[in-house]
């Protein structure tokens, strides 16, 4: 099953799915940064782990107590059965689900207005067998729990399956919001320590520390386009931790919750959040309009890197290799290349031969492929852009005004 699948199935399950998760013992153990650890125990039905840095950087009980009561349970209820997603009898192939049926996510407060963070799989009908540009349909009622246990009713303001991304709102007027401070991605590193807050199987304002494993990871959204930028983690995530905040020691949001990798169904220590600065975007969007866009080229790549370059006979040692020019696309207008001959190289039967590398974009150099999708996805539609590009051993550049992904959909 992909990544999106077991995603939007962790998401829309989790109501109907909620497990056993308890002991006899609450274990209190404290990792410091030598590894050496302590083990306490008393007799309540939870377990609670704190991992902490010896200069006191990573505080998971500090960053808790500031952050969960800006966390929130969601709750999307689908009257129609045709817009419910394919979830509800996996082991048979799918089928619809009855009316009434229910899914849950996670979501946090970003502002006092009573706006409020998700991921759109959260409150749509995303299908879990991916079927990516269908159109999506929201949740026909929509509630919001808090951690002081009010419930209340949400509108969707809008949402962006590209980056998975649903802002909503809820009427501010007798609640106690606590909007949670937005950090970026940039300042997270591999080995730093992160905390998901969250309802995994409904259980809410549940805790779950790591570090980050991975940056800059591609995961899939909700079209044919993937989100560049994901952090990848071993925080545990599970059914129920979408649309979640994943922190930073600061206790700033450094990622949406969005998906894990798995084989069983449930946590395996490979985890995967939408970046804030790219869920920023689209709030600001989605504020103005209710929708958000997306700037495209419509050329595919592969990495260059010195030993390819050495059997392709390239000046360069690194680039992004143009493997496809997609028809009426501003690349193709403007002359992109992609060669007409793909060799084989190292196990990959899919090398291009022949075309462009691209070697630079607005003057930044490009020293892989994932650095193309991720800059463009941060442009928007009409910007002209110029691409340093390396053409039969010579260096040119190709400029070209991006277009909509909508019209490549």
């Amino acid at each position: 099953m992909p990544a999106r699948a077991v995603a939007v199935l962790c998401a829309l399950l989790a109501a109907i799915v909620i497990g056993a998760c308890g002991g006899s013992d609450t274990s209190t153990v404290t990792v410091g940064a030598s590894g050496s650890e302590t083990t306490t125990t008393s007799g309540d039905d939870a377990q609670r782990v704190v991992i902490q840095a010896q200069d006191g950087a990573f505080d998971a009980h500090a960053i808790y107590a500031a952050a969960a009561p800006g966390v929130v349970t969601v709750v999307s209820l689908f009257k129609d059965s045709s817009t419910t997603p394919n979830i509800f009898n996996p082991d048979n192939g799918g089928g619809s689900a009855p009316p009434g049926a229910e899914g849950q996510g996670s979501g946090f407060v970003i502002s006092d207005d009573g706006e409020i963070l998700t991921n759109a799989h959260v409150v749509t009908d995303a299908e879990t067998t991916g079927t990516p540009n269908r159109p999506l349909h929201e949740a026909d009622e929509i509630y919001v729990q808090f951690a002081d246990h009010n419930q209340v009713t949400a509108d969707v303001v809008g949402f962006d399956p590209f980056a998975d991304v649903a802002l909503l709102r809820v009427d501010p007027d007798g609640l106690d919001l606590h909007p949670l401070p937005l950090g970026s991605e940039t300042d997270v590193a591999v080995g730093d320590g992160v905390a998901a807050i969250g309802s995994p199987f409904g259980q809410t304002q549940s805790l779950s520390v790591g570090v980050v494993s991975a940056t800059d990871r591609q995961i899939d959204s909700l079209t044919d386009f993937s989100i560049d930028g994901g952090i990848q983690t071993d925080a545990s995530i599970n059914p129920g931790n979408s649309g979640g905040p994943l922190l930073d020691s600061d206790g700033e949001v450094v990622g949406i919750n969005q998906q894990i990798q798995t084989s069983s169904g449930g946590n395996e220590g490979v985890g995967f959040a939408v970046p804030i600065d790219l869920a920023k975007r689209s709030v600001d969007q989605l504020r103005d309009d209710g929708k958000v866009d997306y700037a495209y080229a419509g050329v595919s790549t592969v990495d260059l890197y010195p030993q390819l370059a050495d059997r392709l006979g390239l000046d360069v040692d690194s680039g992004a290799l143009v493997a496809t020019v997609q028809p009426n696309s501003p690349a193709e207008e403007a002359g992109l290349d992609a060669g007409d001959k793909k060799i084989t190289f190292q196990g990959n039967t899919q090398i291009p031969e022949g075309g462009d590398v691209i070697v630079s974009l607005n003057g930044d150099p490009v020293d892989a492929a994932e650095d193309l999708p991720r800059a463009i996805s941060a442009m928007a539609p009409g910007d002209e852009v110029t691409f340093g590009v390396l053409r039969d051993g010579d260096e040119r550049d190709v400029t070209l005004t991006l277009g909509s992904r909508e019209d490549a959909q």
